[in-house]
């Protein structure tokens, strides 16, 4: 039967598997049984508190309780919206004066916290421990929820940085993932008996993919604490220990193994499936991935937050890439159309002329919460479409076509700019630097006031050795004017290199 409320996966799972562990971190685990229960616990307490389609907000660390948590929103009708407990409290005011939530919950580490830092605002601040030992299922009250649910209603809201200081919330309904977590679990073959090792934060999509692919299928999900991604063996060990079969992470993340030398340590020789995005993947690093687990399938997902995670993939071939080798995002999921428009909103379908990367479909999201004028920015009519409403996406990353269809990232449309009278795009000049020898990463800044091309890297080499190096490969107004050695990339919460800090740091006026 079509499902239209993902809390219909969780009740399915534990009813055919009611014993076996759902969500697991260091400290605790949850079989599906368990976690239903939680959810539901949770959920008649909230329906008491929020109108169908109010946000629930929670301000704790990832692990099984807030899983427990995210989902009673669900049940009581309400979405999900996380705050990430390491981000400044004016950005989290700053998201919390966006939602308005009625309440807020935490954990017991962090309630007192939570309490200090949104003191003054009309917010009920709730433990979710005292909710689960001071409530019981309330059935009538949750079959009314289900009674008025649709599949058009949001699921939850993640928020991404907004040019003017407000972040934007993205706002994703039940049909979006359900259409998508179903394709993309059949289109990889992922499994019941997988173990999926959960990387990213509950407040960045990438979970999205980790979390409910494991309750659609009944497989486990080991949550993994983000301070597990500064020590590489506490990190290898865990995914050894804990056996875990599937890994949908950031690019980051797995640069973080391969830099830190973790395969020294230990190969995590359970993993089958490795899937990334959110980056481009330096091909050295994914060379030593390879050689590591040469018998896992590895993936590139593309697709930002603004289309439910990912529209479009491509299967690595079983073949060396060269060290300046762009990696292709492939081609659309079933059930999603992604195109290339040009500067008047032509189709391009020609190989290696350059467009906006467009996409349409269930899985475009309902656009950005309490924001019509930033949603209608981008979430637009289809130009090519004049017979009848179809809205699509308009990413703001440019890409194009190879010879045999698939389709190649190449910059954001941010990242392509004018110097000394040529169009340039600065992921060409990023991946010339990543493909020298002992340069582990490379970010490229364009100083726009001072005509100025920056790039900043991680390595052994030395400025003046990689820029003579440089001249070999690149023309010459595609040459840094400035190369800057740093110890670590400085990166945002969700796991991308932090140009607005690099920025700062190279002394460009933002």
């Amino acid at each position: 039967m079509n499902k239209k409320n993902v809390l219909q996966w969780l009740e399915d799972s534990a009813r055919l598997y009611p014993e076996k562990t759902a969500f697991a971190d260091p400290t605790s685990e949850l079989t599906y049984l368990q976690l239903l229960t939680n959810a539901e616990k949770i959920g008649s307490f909230l329906c008491h508190k929020i109108e169908m389609n109010e946000p629930v907000s929670f301000y704790l660390e990832k692990s099984t309780i807030a899983i427990s948590g995210m989902l009673g929103a669900v049940y009581a009708g309400g979405f999900y919206s996380l705050l990430d407990t390491r981000q400044p409290e004016a950005r989290l005011n700053k998201i919390l004066d966006v939602l308005a939530p009625k309440i807020l919950l935490t954990d017991q580490e962090n309630y007192a916290k939570a309490v200090e830092m949104f003191q003054g605002r009309d917010i009920e601040i709730e433990s979710i421990e005292e909710v689960l030992a001071d409530n019981v299922i309330d059935p009538s009250a949750l079959d009314h929820v289900r009674c008025d649910a649709m599949d058009t209603d949001p699921l939850y809201v993640n928020f991404t940085s907004g040019s003017t200081g407000t972040p934007k919330g993205v706002t994703v309904c039940h049909r979006s993932v359900i259409d998508f977590i179903e394709i993309l679990d059949q289109t990889f073959g992922l499994r019941r008996d997988d173990v999926i090792g959960n990387q990213a934060p509950f407040d960045f999509d990438v979970s999205v993919k980790d979390i409910f692919s494991g309750i659609y299928l009944g497989a486990t999900v080991q949550i993994i604490p983000r301070e597990y991604f500064s020590n590489p063996m506490t990190l290898m060990d865990y995914l050894c220990d804990r056996q875990i079969t599937v890994l949908i992470w950031a690019v980051s993340a797995m640069c973080f193994v391969s830099i830190m030398n973790g395969f020294g340590y230990k190969i995590p020789s359970d993993v089958r499936l490795v899937m990334f995005s959110g980056e481009v993947m330096p091909i050295k690093q994914l060379n030593k991935w390879r050689a590591a687990l040469p018998k896992a399938k590895y993936v590139n997902l593309y697709g930002p937050t603004e289309i439910t995670c990912n529209c479009t993939y491509h299967v690595l071939e079983d073949r060396e890439y060269a060290l300046d080798e762009l990696i292709p995002i492939g081609k659309s999921f079933s059930n999603e159309k992604v195109f290339l428009l040009d500067e008047e909103d032509h189709l391009i379908t020609e190989p290696n002329v350059q467009g906006e990367i467009c996409a349409s479909g269930t899985c475009v999201a309902e656009g950005y919460y309490k924001d019509p004028a930033k949603t209608d920015e981008v979430f637009t009519q289809n130009p090519l479409n004049q017979k009848y409403h179809e809205r699509i996406y308009r990413t703001g990353d440019l890409g194009r076509y190879l010879a045999n269809g698939e389709l190649v990232y190449t910059s954001r449309k941010d990242f392509q700019i004018k110097h000394l009278g040529h169009r340039i795009e600065l992921g060409e000049i990023e991946t010339a630097v990543q493909a020298r020898d002992q340069i582990t990463r490379a970010c490229c800044i364009y100083d726009a006031l001072k005509k100025r091309i920056l790039v900043f890297y991680t390595g052994e080499r030395e400025g003046k050795e990689l820029l003579s190096e440089l001249r070999d490969v690149l023309p010459p107004f595609m040459l840094p004017n400035k190369l800057m050695k740093l110890e670590e990339m400085p990166m945002t919460k969700n796991g991308k290199i932090d140009r607005r800090q690099l920025k700062e740091l190279g002394g460009v006026k933002q």
